[in-house]
């Protein structure tokens, strides 16, 4: 049985930007997100090989970035402000050196008001998919460039791009940074 993460309806309530911030800052132990529609979304912490998985893929990607210092890599811990009001944290992400570097030093300390130009989700046992699909529309609708869900439960990966169907593959395959991660592949065959 999946366990959906816990959402929680606070229309009466309103949690201003700086509220949310210290609700998460004073209760590390938990990871919130927050939807569009202002509701908040308490999320189930992963397995263990799940948290494996994640570090994999994050290794891949920051080795690469140092490597060609285009950008800058975050984790899941890193909560991102969506253009749409949304308060979203992805598995793996990176930001164009540039973009980056033109946010003011008090926004890149807490939730920077920035969308990712990649992001990487990978869907553990406890996710739902249909909650993880809509998160994905929801980065590419916020300007992510390239997301990429890994669903090793269905051995497969979705590939989503702006005003592009939906690719997917099965695993094993190698995914491609295209222009977003110049030279960046990916070789999932260690989801088998």
């Amino acid at each position: 049985m999946l366990a959906t993460p816990l959402t929680l309806n606070l229309d009466s309530v309103r949690l201003t930007d700086e509220q949310f911030y210290e609700l998460c800052q004073n209760n590390h132990e938990l990871k919130f997100e927050r939807n569009s529609k202002g509701e908040l979304i308490i999320m189930s912490p992963v397995g263990g090989e799940s948290g494996n998985r994640e570090v994999q893929l994050m290794t891949d990607l920051e080795i690469w970035n140092r490597q060609t210092k285009l950008g800058y890599t975050f984790s899941s811990s890193t909560v991102f402000k969506l253009p749409n009001g949304a308060d979203r944290s992805p598995d793996a992400s990176w930001i164009k050196r540039e973009r980056w570097e033109a946010l003011p030093p008090e926004q890149k300390r807490k939730f920077p008001p920035i969308a990712p130009d990649f992001v990487m989700e990978l869907r553990s046992e406890t996710d739902s998919l249909k909650i993880l699909r809509e998160k994905m529309q929801e980065y590419i609708e916020a300007g992510v460039q390239l997301a990429w869900l890994i669903n090793p439960q269905q051995q497969q990966v979705e590939i989503y791009r702006p005003e592009k169907e939906i690719e997917i593959r099965n695993l094993p395959t190698e995914l491609s940074g295209e222009n977003v991660l110049p030279d960046f592949n990916l070789n999932l065959s260690l989801f088998l």
